[in-house]
């Protein structure tokens, strides 16, 4: 049993062939699948799919790329929707200081506000950080006992303690695999079993040999493989492993 912690289902990229995916992650031993929200249309979007299939959980939150102009309706109804049993975490949200589409202050703000419906849900945080070590680990900081996972983490072992020492979860893609990226695999060596995830974020970050090419829910075995390399264990014993953590911080069922 594996479990892929990040997804995008909902996203136009698998509008033609999604039955197809899913059975594919089967097959792969993909038996279950976050997908995630981004801002509110795709967080409701994301409820109605996991609604038809059990295998898929929602997460409801809104992208550091959509913070700019995110006002207090818009903050009403994500908690609204954060707030629904079946919605497993809030998030994604999170900084992005390489791309920027959203100024900073609204980023700023909008991962505050994440962060204070997480602690008063009693739910995980997904977050979202690219060029935003420093910014992100002190906002982290200012809302102490805050539970959740740095998604897609990638950055290297020297940033990874700010993270783990508050209790968060540190998940890796395909990513890992990339033969330039050897601090993140000394990261993925260097987290607490009872915090390491796995996942695709797809559909980007192929794994090695499909990359270019569309991310789906079965690759994220190439993951855990390269994962349990790492780390010296077998794919199945990593598999188990990283479910176990997902099932504990999701609640999965």
């Amino acid at each position: 049993m594996i479990t892929d912690s990040h997804t995008h289902l909902t996203w136009h990229d698998y509008a033609s062939d999604l039955d197809a995916v899913l059975a594919r992650a089967q097959e792969a031993g993909v038996t279950r699948m976050l997908v995630v929200g981004t801002n509110l249309d795709t967080s409701r979007q994301c409820i109605e799919l996991c609604r038809r299939h059990g295998e898929l959980f929602p997460t409801v939150g809104i992208h550091p790329h959509d913070a700019a102009g995110v006002g207090q309706q818009d903050l009403a109804e994500l908690a609204e929707l954060c707030a629904l049993d079946e919605c497993v975490a809030v998030g994604e949200t999170g900084l992005d200081f390489f791309k920027e589409y959203s100024p900073r202050a609204d980023q700023e703000r909008l991962f505050h506000a994440h962060l204070e419906l997480a602690l008063k849900l009693d739910k995980p945080v997904i977050i979202h950080c690219r060029d935003a070590h420093p910014a992100t680990a002190e906002i982290i900081a200012e809302h102490p006992g805050v539970r959740g996972v740095m998604h897609c983490y990638s950055m290297g072992p020297e940033e990874l303690p700010v993270y783990t020492e508050a209790g968060l979860h540190i998940s890796f893609s395909g990513a890992l695999t990339y033969p330039a990226n050897e601090a993140n695999r000394e990261a993925a060596r260097a987290v607490p079993a009872q915090l390491l995830l796995a996942e695709t974020d797809c559909p980007f970050l192929a794994p090695q040999g499909r990359r270019g090419k569309r991310n789906e829910p079965a690759f994220v075995a190439a993951v855990v493989d390269e994962l349990a390399r790492l780390r010296g264990l077998s794919p199945s014993e990593l598999a188990v492993l990283t479910s176990e953590n997902a099932t504990r911080l999701f609640n999965l069922g």
